[in-house]
């Protein structure tokens, strides 16, 4: 008993000195007389952890903790820190039980430089992760779950070996606390160094090869929760050379602040995954399953959606048991907070037609809130400012075994709203006096659902990139671009001024549609580009219908803002309530599934009561169509635009734009300002009225496209635009497009387009000609729509639909050759007594010819069909312009002579260049 008593003591006076301070030569003396005592004493199982310490001969360890947490702050939560008060150095405190555990991790661009890719509040990456301890290493590790099995199935061996998770960083474990065996590394190690790999995509953003810092990063804020870790780091990086940054007072050295999360993992809380339907638009989990289940499809696919549960499952409609929070940012402007609150509830009547009330809330954070936006416990809508972004994201994270939605931050950039309530007119494209930045056709350079920009950094829980891509830039200009074209309207049409009544309307309709968008993503939505074709024309405008069923059949659209056509009283520019789509798809996601027959609640056991939901797919309101389905071929998948019947839609919106060049011509209250502003205003009707005219294209050759699983006659997935609709759309090219009269502008209002001359940092003057390009805009505009009607692609689509339809239902080649050359050739082939062709004119028939004679001689792909019928055109137009010249030739101005005689020229070399090379 008397030993036992004194080894007690001397144990329980080494660990006061080691822990509470004591002087190494005392501490080594105590270990040394334990050391001793353990020769001499029997050992006793109550005291083995102590044995065993000394055993192992770990008093550096002693000493080591010792320092570490002499007079440190601790802090405790999911994981313990210690933070020395002299060094500042940050100490993470792993346990051994917390070892091999899954914990997810969020990175999030705290803070930017307000330009070229680089913006507050940006998610960065996400990944689940866990620690391993390998010797005197702790390795930082993303686990892969792309692929599983059954668990205790022998393929789980196999699947260990095949394929490998990611050791992303490993570093040197400073010490062991000798009683409890918990790990301490020096949290510097693992964040100081490039943690988020912001140096490879500072040299993709900036094109500048840019180095961290060590000597100017640091740790900022460190808090530690119960369920999360939340951590700041500030970067400083630094370039000999420097990027081309306007924001900057020297580009040579920037600063950036990430924030990291480090959360526990939810599991086992009772959410049950869902079954993803391809025709409902949802974010995907999928992995590849090797269970021995010999089905068909490799892949299993959950849909992303929140844990909600009712809290009376019997109630017709019951509160959530734990409700989806939203809290609007504090930095957000007061003036907008309602317009975002009202769009974040917008959802609410979705939710409730299955169930919930109230499933969704909103809440303000406090000035004075003592937590971060990016912290994982809080769903946020945040707002930061920049030079050039101009956008609005929603994105999420989840659970990426089960698909669970864990965390959702919305960032609003303040210029998509600025610019309208102070400013209507200066937008990110305001310096900019070309067609080609801001061309709606910049989406057939952008895959929108393709891997982002970077290629850098992938999401290890959506298994998609997170970082900003060109599909945002282009998303973000045209969406700015449409509201600004509303405003404008207000102004030319209303006289409403930036500061009236009307235009804070207008802004406000405007940002609670945008915020809607963007929180139908965070509930797991994808985009539906077919929900802006629930409406006929003549109801766009009739607030009884918009206002109950809604403008568009889903707010997850790029929707354009909704102009009256002239003579009609305008209703909503944006959608005030949801569509019938957005409720159905929340209907698949959310609604419960309560069959008491079934005891253990499985995705499988699920599959029926989805599949009778997703059933309902038909109908035209719940029409489906997202990223990957945006091509030429379906005129009603499409992005910007709006109606069941596009054709009407943008023939109203060019009129409009007619009237408002109308208007400046013949003087408005925007004529006051700034002549620079006149030419900003006369380009950018020009760029809408550009962009309605492409959105015809899709009709020629086009086909609509619906994700029906039943295979019948009534329900094709592919069903040809009607020959007479395609008519009607040739017919419009021509008077919108190709006629002579299409582009009749005033030589005062031309003389009046004198750019902006101030020359300074975020407003240099751009390298174009000092008068406008009249000529070159709209020849830009016929060429693209003239190259898209005859592109190798369409041509294949319109011999291929005379096989799926009717004889004499279908456009072929030929009328579409022929319909185009007689409309852009009218002056050769009709028997006018005058000819005379403009300037205009004879820049589109040039560009026609060249496109012909291309195809005849072999520069470009077409299909052979469509290169022997463009040879046949070519002839009857050789035949045409030599008649029409030696009819005409006392009448012709020297423009026009010169103009027919080259042509004819060219033809005659062309066509025989072709018998030669036979």
């Amino acid at each position: 008993m008397k030993n036992w008593i004194t080894r007690l003591l001397i144990y329980i006076a080494l660990f006061y000195n080691l822990l509470l301070g004591a002087n190494d030569a005392a501490a080594n003396q105590l270990s040394d007389v334990y050391v001793q005592q353990l020769n001499t004493i029997p050992g006793m199982e109550k005291l083995a952890i102590a044995d065993n310490i000394f055993k192992e001969n770990r008093r550096d360890d002693f000493r080591r903790f010792r320092e570490i947490i002499k007079g440190a702050e601790k802090l405790e939560g999911l994981f313990t820190l210690y933070r020395a008060k002299d060094s500042g150095a940050i100490y993470w405190e792993i346990k051994p039980e917390q070892l091999n555990k899954n914990y997810l991790g969020i990175v999030t661009l705290e803070s930017g430089v307000g330009e070229s890719g680089l913006y507050s509040g940006l998610p960065l990456q996400d990944f689940l992760f866990y620690f391993q301890r390998v010797n005197n290493n702790l390795h930082f590790v993303i686990r892969n779950v792309k692929f599983r099995t059954e668990p205790g199935q022998p393929e789980e061996r196999s699947l260990a070996r095949s394929f490998s998770d990611s050791v992303l960083y490993a570093v040197n474990i400073v010490c062991i606390d000798p009683y409890s065996k918990n790990l301490i590394i020096d949290i510097n190690d693992l964040l100081m160094q490039d943690f988020p790999g912001l140096t490879p995509l500072l040299k993709y953003f900036l094109q500048t090869e840019y180095q961290l810092e060590e000597s100017k990063s640091y740790l900022g804020d460190v808090n530690s929760f119960p369920f999360n870790l939340e951590v700041d780091s500030i970067y400083g990086f630094s370039s000999p050379e420097g990027a081309n940054l306007i924001t900057l007072p020297d580009s040579r050295a920037l600063t950036l602040k990430v924030h990291y999360s480090f959360s526990q993992l939810r599991e086992n809380n009772g959410y049950i995954p869902r079954l993803a339907d391809d025709r409902v638009g949802y974010f995907i989990t999928a992995f590849q399953d090797f269970s021995g289940n010999h089905s068909k499809e490799p892949f299993v696919r959950y849909i992303n959606r929140w844990h909600l549960e009712l809290s009376d499952p019997n109630a017709a409609l019951s509160p959530p048991k734990k409700p989806i929070v939203f809290w609007i940012e504090n930095a957000v402007p007061l003036e907008y907070r309602d317009a975002v609150r009202e769009g974040v509830l917008m959802w609410n009547k979705a939710f409730e037609k299955v169930g919930f009330q109230n499933a969704i809330e909103v809440r303000q954070m406090p000035d004075d809130a003592d937590w971060h936006p990016a912290d994982v416990r809080y769903n946020t809508i945040r707002w930061f400012n920049s030079l050039d972004a101009g956008f609005a994201r929603g994105p999420m994270r989840v659970n990426p075994f089960t698909g669970e939605i864990l965390d959702a931050d919305i960032i609003v950039d303040a210029n998509m709203v600025r610019s309208l309530q102070q400013d209507y007119h200066t937008l990110i494209e305001a310096n900019s006096d070309d067609l080609y930045s801001t061309s709606i056709y910049a989406k057939s350079r952008v895959k929108m659902n393709q891997p982002y920009a970077t290629g850098i950094h992938k999401s290890r829980v959506e298994n998609r990139e997170t970082w900003s891509n060109d599909s945002d830039f282009y998303y973000s200009m045209e969406s700015s671009f449409q509201a600004a074209m509303g405003a404008l309207t207000l102004s030319l049409v209303q006289d409403a001024i930036p500061s009236s009544d009307q235009m804070k309307k207008y802004v406000h309709q405007y940002l609670r549609s945008l915020i809607a968008h963007e929180v139908g993503h965070t509930l797991g939505l994808r985009h539906n580009f077919h929900g802006s074709t629930m409406l006929a024309p003549g109801e766009l405008n009739d607030t009884q219908i918009t206002h109950t069923k809604g403008l568009v059949g889903s707010v997850m659209d790029y929707l354009p803002v909704n102009i009256a056509p002239q003579g009609v009283q305008q209703g909503d520019y944006f959608p005030a309530v949801i569509g019938p789509y957005d409720e159905w798809a929340i209907e698949y996601g959310y609604k419960r599934y309560s069959n008491l027959m079934v005891e253990a609640m499985t995705p499988v056991t699920e599959k029926p009561f989805l599949e009778q939901i997703a059933l309902a797919s038909p109908q035209p309101e719940l029409s489906y169509a997202t990223d990957e389905d945006i091509s030429d071929i379906n005129p009603l998948a499409n992005i910007w635009d709006m109606s069941s019947d596009v054709l009407v839609y943008s023939q109203w919106q060019m009129d409009n734009a007619r009237m408002m060049w109308q208007r400046l011509d013949k003087g408005s209250p925007l004529r006051a300002e700034g002549y620079g502003d006149l030419r900003l205003l006369f380009n950018r009707i020009l760029n809408y009225y550009f962009r309605n005219a492409t959105l015809l294209t899709q009709y020629i050759g086009g086909q609509s496209f619906r994700r029906h699983h039943a295979l019948d006659q009534t329900h094709a997935h592919f069903v040809p635009v009607p020959l007479e609709k395609q008519r009607q759309v040739l017919t419009n090219f021509n008077e919108y497009v190709f006629d002579k009269n299409a582009f009749s502008f005033s030589p005062h209002l031309l003389n009046q387009l004198a750019p902006s001359r101030f020359s300074h940092w975020g407003n240099p003057i751009p390298i174009y000609r000092l008068d406008y390009p009249i000529h070159e805009r709209i020849l830009y505009i016929q060429s693209v729509i003239l190259r898209s009607l005859l592109s190798g692609d369409r041509l294949n689509r319109l011999r291929d639909i005379e096989l799926k339809t009717l004889p004499g239902e279908s456009l072929t080649i030929p009328e579409l050759f022929d319909t185009l050359q007689k409309d852009i050739w009218t002056e050769v082939f009709t028997s006018e007594s005058h000819m005379s062709i403009s300037s205009i004119r004879r820049s589109l028939q040039r560009e026609h010819l060249n496109i012909l004679l291309s195809m005849v001689l072999r520069k470009t792909y077409v299909p052979e069909d469509g290169r022997t019928i463009a040879w046949y055109e070519l002839r009857q137009l050789h035949k045409a312009i030599n008649a029409g010249v030696k009819q005409h030739s006392g009448n012709l101005d020297i423009y026009t002579l010169a103009h027919l005689e080259e042509s004819s020229d060219r033809i005659t070399k062309a066509l025989n260049a072709q018998l030669l090379s036979y």
